[in-house]
């Protein structure tokens, strides 16, 4: 059986106010395309299917496009879950109309995930698809009281599908979270953080019994202690952050039991997300520019000194989709900087401390204050899911 994996295709997103509907529209006709090439019988798409709770318009017209060329017209079993920036009464909504020609979507939490069962020369394949949910819906559903963060939380849920797996049969997860093994996983500055303080972390010790895991969340493609647990990464770069990244999907062919290969597959955007540097006049010169796609999103590092008159208007000329603009400031880099505080790739609990540390004097706060922050930054990370 052959099975495509795919994460956090964020339909929808907004990058420095520019929407990407086009250009994800464009990346998933490649995959369509893909899913032909290689005649895959699976597509797996673990979580953020869209970039927000309410999606605009244009992000649900192209997913039902795609979802109706794939499914109906491809005949290829699509399995999805929700994510963190997913609402899953809405993704789930009208997914039983079609399950019966291989659309299955996960939106909420069960107590009692069934597993998606599809058959093979080899015999069953058992997909659990869990889709993403807050330690406090883990609480309730569960009427665990002890689940208290996302690890506890997971452990929980999986705890019942692992005791009665069936070793003879090949088992899939599908799973959206931070998990953590025995590598530091790299992260991006478009993922939204699950919670502050550590507690988002899910350890990737109770997946340990699936023959794959297909993990959604973390945007650049990894492994999670051993191959057969993976993130496929997010379907496009969506912050500078991710520029040096090779974006990929995962084909992963299961054979008999114990059995399989994974490959990543690279798919070629419309469009590249890239950082320029060095002087204005430079980056202006066509033996320079000539060398790489003008159309593509930049993110400018000037190295210029003194005054420069309208530098984005001259280098929108060149580049039609420059999105950021930065001054290098050589006199910091000249005398070290150290009163510079650099926010760029810091989440908000280390901005938070950094803050507090300036203002109070002191080393760190209280677990009261800490905790308090967490819950107020919780809640407008809820609120703005929600707008």
């Amino acid at each position: 059986m052959k099975i495509l994996h795919t994460g956090d295709w964020h339909i929808g997103k907004l990058v420095h106010g520019l929407h990407m509907t086009e250009d994800q529209g464009y990346l998933l006709k490649e995959l369509t395309t893909l899913l032909q090439t290689e005649k895959v019988d699976v597509l797996i798409i673990a979580g953020d299917v869209y970039d927000r709770s309410i999606p605009p318009t244009e992000a649900v017209e192209l997913l039902d496009e795609v979802l109706s060329t794939i499914v109906l017209d491809l005949g290829i079993k699509v399995i999805a879950i929700s994510g963190n920036h997913d609402s899953p009464d809405r993704l789930e909504f009208g997914s039983k109309l079609l399950r019966d020609r291989g659309l299955h979507i996960a939106g909420k939490l069960q107590p009692s995930v069934e597993p998606v069962v599809l058959e093979d020369p080899y015999g069953e394949v058992r997909f659990y698809p869990i889709p993403f949910c807050e330690p406090a819906v883990v609480k309730a559903l569960y009427k665990m009281d002890s689940v208290s963060n996302h690890d506890a939380a997971m452990k929980t849920v999986l705890a019942p599908i692992t005791e009665t797996l069936d070793p003879g049969v090949r088992n899939v997860c599908i799973s959206h979270g931070f998990v953590v093994g025995t590598e530091e996983p790299e992260t991006s500055e478009s993922e939204r953080p699950l919670s502050i303080g550590g507690s988002e972390y899910v350890s990737a010790e109770y997946y340990q019994a699936f023959d794959y895991v297909a993990l959604g969340h973390l945007h650049r493609p990894q492994r999670v202690s051993k191959d057969g647990i993976r993130y496929a990464g997010s379907l496009l770069k969506y912050s500078f952050s991710e520029a040096k990244q090779k974006k990929s999907v995962t084909l992963i062919e299961l054979k008999e039991k114990g059995k399989m290969t994974i490959e990543e597959k690279v798919l070629k955007p419309r469009r590249d997300l890239r950082v320029i540097e060095g002087d204005l006049e430079d980056l202006m010169n066509r033996e320079v520019y000539s060398l790489e796609n003008t159309e593509d999103y930049i993110h400018a590092v000037l190295t210029d000194k003194g005054t420069l008159y309208e530098p984005m208007n001259k280098l929108r000329s060149v580049y039609p989709n420059i999105l950021q603009l930065e001054r290098v400031r050589m006199e910091l880099l000249e005398t070290g900087g150290d009163q510079v505080v650099e926010m760029k790739g810091k989440n908000p609990t280390e901005l938070f401390l950094e803050f507090y540390r300036k203002v109070t004097g002191e080393e760190e706060p209280s677990g009261e204050a800490l905790d308090c922050f967490s819950k107020v930054y919780q809640e407008l990370e809820r609120e703005e899911r929600d707008a």
